[in-house]
């Protein structure tokens, strides 16, 4: 009777023991969050720009350094802008001389926003820093720590994206989440 009270509290402790983790975890991706975002903003105003104006810059940024660069639809579903509200970034951010649009493809329909040549030096100045940072604290990690962990990140994202899209889409003041009106 004794091992079988001890395996209970051992379990218990061990559930109490992960939820902690979870939590800690949790609050640790919220912290870098908050971060980010203060960090974008003062980026934002280190150029002078609107703190949305500097994140979708950012958006523009990062995904011509990953080789895939963004419509202005793309750029709308990053920063969670109607396509009103983002051509209206776009033409400050135009007119700034921060970014360009581009027809880059046989489809000429099809625009895509690139940095201006102007603005990507000061982008690099800027975020060199922050860079150089994150490759230091990731380099203290193994290739297959870093893949589970943008596996968890992932999953984690696309849990959000979930609940986004279903029970808080259309969610009204004083309605509780997954009680949309249909």
């Amino acid at each position: 009777m004794e091992a079988t009270e001890a395996m209970k509290a051992t379990e218990e402790h061990a559930t109490e023991d992960a939820e902690l983790t979870s939590y800690r975890v949790v609050d640790a991706l919220r912290t870098f969050g908050a971060n980010y975002t203060e960090f974008t903003r003062r980026f934002a105003a280190w150029l002078g720009l609107h703190s949305t104006d500097a994140a979708a810059l950012a958006e523009i940024l990062y995904a011509e350094d990953q080789g895939a660069p963004l419509s202005p639809a793309r750029l709308s579903e990053r920063i969670g802008l109607s396509s009103g509200a983002t051509t209206a970034l776009l033409n400050r951010l135009e007119k700034a001389g921060h970014v360009v649009r581009k027809r880059e493809h046989s489809d000429r329909r099809i625009v895509t926003l690139r940095s201006s040549p102007e603005v990507r030096p000061q982008a690099m100045k800027f975020f060199g820093l922050y860079t150089e940072r994150m490759q230091t604290a990731m380099s203290r990690y193994t290739t297959a720590q870093l893949q589970e962990f943008q596996d968890f990140v992932t999953q984690l994202s696309k849990a959000m994206d979930s609940l986004l899209a279903h029970e808080y889409h259309a969610l009204e003041p004083g309605a509780h989440p997954g009680t949309q009106k249909d």
